[in-house]
């Protein structure tokens, strides 16, 4: 068939039958039955053992401004400007943790009286300052810092179409 030909065929197969003529389908290499052909996805991208790491990062960012303030250089600030601005971050940064980690003492113990090391089972648990013993055991000693476990972590669902690695993107104001 000719150009012109399947021009017509294909104008009055479509105006009179609402379809495209199986011999214009055919000259084409068309399938009336064909679907288009999809493109092929990009692979989603894996989870890294850091993306939780980064995550929460991009969080305190998103809420309190964490980064920022710590990648800000505050030696000429005044202790006032510090601590005004320290006062505000840490309540956000707190409601933060609070929504999305539950954090529990590694000993519930009161810090400065001497606590036993009988209940810990995991060695990691409790790092020994001071004066340790050559054996690295010892039967207590004085509680410095009762340590953090998270009991319950609930992020929120990471979009997999995203740079995991991005803390916060860079806003751009448009005038």
């Amino acid at each position: 068939m000719s150009r012109i030909s399947l021009a017509f065929s294909s104008f009055f197969g479509i105006l009179f039958g609402g379809e495209l003529p199986a011999g214009v389908a055919k000259a084409f290499g068309y399938s009336k039955n064909a679907r288009p052909a999809e493109a092929p996805k990009a692979p989603a991208p894996v989870a890294q053992a850091g993306d939780g790491a980064v995550q929460m990062l991009a969080v305190l960012q998103r809420d309190s401004r964490l980064v920022d303030f710590l990648m800000e250089d505050i030696s000429g600030a005044s202790d006032d400007q510090v601590g005004a601005a320290v006062r505000m971050m840490h309540e956000q940064s707190k409601q933060t943790l609070q929504r999305y980690v539950t954090l529990v003492p590694v000993i519930d113990g009161v810090e400065g009286t001497y606590t036993k090391l009988g209940g810990t089972k995991d060695p990691a648990a409790v790092k020994l300052i001071g004066n340790v013993p050559a054996d690295g055991k010892a039967p207590g000693g004085t509680l410095r810092h009762k340590g953090w476990r998270a009991e319950k972590l609930s992020l929120p669902v990471l979009n997999p179409r995203h740079d995991l690695s991005i803390v916060m993107p860079a806003e751009i104001e448009v005038e």
